[in-house]
């Protein structure tokens, strides 16, 4: 009876989280459609610009205040912080995470930010799972399951991808989860019926939902040159990603508000002039991979997202880079099938498909799970018959990323939150075969 209890508690955080991300994801779309509204109300462009950049910049900077003033450990994505709390590291306060990464990530989101919402989505999942935990008595390797699978019910809710949460949590979070056969299904059971009420009040089309022709064999050939290309990206990303969160360190404490009102300021602006280069980015990968624009416009915009998302997440505003990564890796992969399209002979869709692969390879580049990365893109978009493409571009960005030294992005993370709180950086163990066996232990 034991165990159906545990998996009981796994269920109802699932439905709990499920709601929780419908809420958040549906507040988040019609902020960001009252703003644009309010943005385009008042006659001429100047005004328009005006009170673009003025609606941005208050709600940048409101939504670092709550972070500073109540709820430090909201900033940013939180996985980091679900990781330290799965280590006993990092404290997981399941309330105020829940009400300041829910009030704030609307208003950095709504303020046309270049953050995802799946950050705040698996943040509030694992403190949802916290509060289940504590109120029924649950400790050790028994709570650290279930907050496992309150982040995957999170992932799940964000993306509508359970499949792509489940091996989230087994590749991501290898260092930190208690695998055994209870916690595992525990976070399936959590992810499922997170995923369910999410298809009940959503829909179960995929996210992205890109349609692609299968392509001929000869042409997986160059899918390894964008796997390179994106291993190099994926490196810059995450290293670019600490050098701006250092900087923005070192901004004087009185000070504190100065970078929130200049990048929000900017997005406003962005948001009139080239709104292509604001928000997470879910949208803007359906329209380009729709609309196939210029190389030049592409690789504008894949240098324009890539600098905003840098300075949006350094700024410690709740939000996740899940999302931005993707849209960042559909301008790069669209580029370089325009030019593979334009060097290679009989290639109808190469474009597109280098784009669906170019998102798995970036994520598996800077993230380091590219069994992650090649199921989140399927389920995202529906391409499976570009399984092939997927999984050798995953694989050769993986394998260039670990060539050049690059670290995974949360563990990185990780470990500079526990520098900078003074805490002592763990030496991550030997890696050993995942046991699924039948212990309660």
């Amino acid at each position: 009876m034991r165990d159906y209890s545990y998996f009981i508690k796994a269920i109802a955080i699932g439905l709990i989280v499920g709601l929780i991300g419908t809420a958040f994801h549906q507040s988040a779309d019609w902020i960001a459609w009252a703003y644009r509204d309010l943005r385009h109300a008042l006659p001429g462009i100047g005004w328009s610009l005006a009170a673009s950049m003025l609606i941005s910049a208050s709600g940048t900077l409101a939504a670092l205040y709550l972070v500073r003033r109540f709820a430090p450990e909201t900033a940013g994505s939180g996985i980091q912080e679900i990781e330290g709390a799965m280590e006993d590291l990092r404290p997981l306060n399941w309330g105020r995470v829940l009400i300041i990464k829910f009030t704030g990530g609307l208003l950095a989101l709504g303020s046309g930010l270049v953050l995802g919402r799946e950050g705040p989505t698996i943040h509030m999942g694992a403190a949802a799972a916290e509060a289940i935990s504590l109120k029924t008595g649950q400790s050790g390797d028994n709570r650290k399951g279930l907050l496992a699978a309150g982040a995957a019910a999170g992932l799940a809710a964000a993306f509508y991808a359970p499949l792509a949460a489940i091996l989230f949590i087994i590749e991501e979070t290898r260092r930190q989860f208690p695998h055994s056969y209870r916690t595992y299904m525990a976070v399936i059971l959590a992810s499922l019926s997170s995923a369910v009420v999410i298809g009940t009040l959503v829909g179960t089309t995929p996210s992205l939902g890109i349609q692609v022709a299968e392509l001929p064999v000869w042409t997986y050939t160059i899918f390894p040159v964008l796997g390179v290309s994106l291993g190099l990206l994926g490196v810059g990303f995450n290293k670019a990603l600490i050098t701006a969160m250092d900087a923005m360190q070192r901004v004087p404490a009185h000070l504190w508000w100065t970078p929130a009102l200049v990048v929000g300021a900017i997005t406003g602006a962005l948001l009139i002039v080239f709104p292509k280069a604001t928000h997470g980015g879910e949208d803007l990968v359906r329209l380009l991979t729709e609309s196939s624009p210029g190389i030049v416009v592409l690789l504008l915009l894949t240098v324009l997202r890539f600098a905003s998302v840098l300075f949006s997440y350094a700024l410690g505003v709740p939000g996740g880079i899940f999302a931005p990564m993707l849209s960042i890796a559909t301008c790069a992969g669209l580029a370089f099938g325009g030019v593979a399209t334009e060097l290679l002979p009989e290639t109808n869709g190469l474009q597109r498909a280098c784009a669906i692969a170019a998102m798995g390879g970036f994520f598996a580049a800077s993230v380091r799970a590219p069994m992650v990365g090649i199921v989140l893109v399927l389920e995202l978009t529906g391409a499976y018959q570009l399984l092939m493409p997927v999984l050798i571009t995953c694989a050769s960005a993986s394998i260039t990323a670990h060539q050049l030294g690059g670290r995974p992005i949360y563990e990185t993370l990780l470990d500079r939150t526990l520098r900078l709180s003074g805490k002592k950086v763990p030496v991550e163990p030997p890696r050993t075969p995942i046991q699924l066996g039948t212990s309660d232990e």
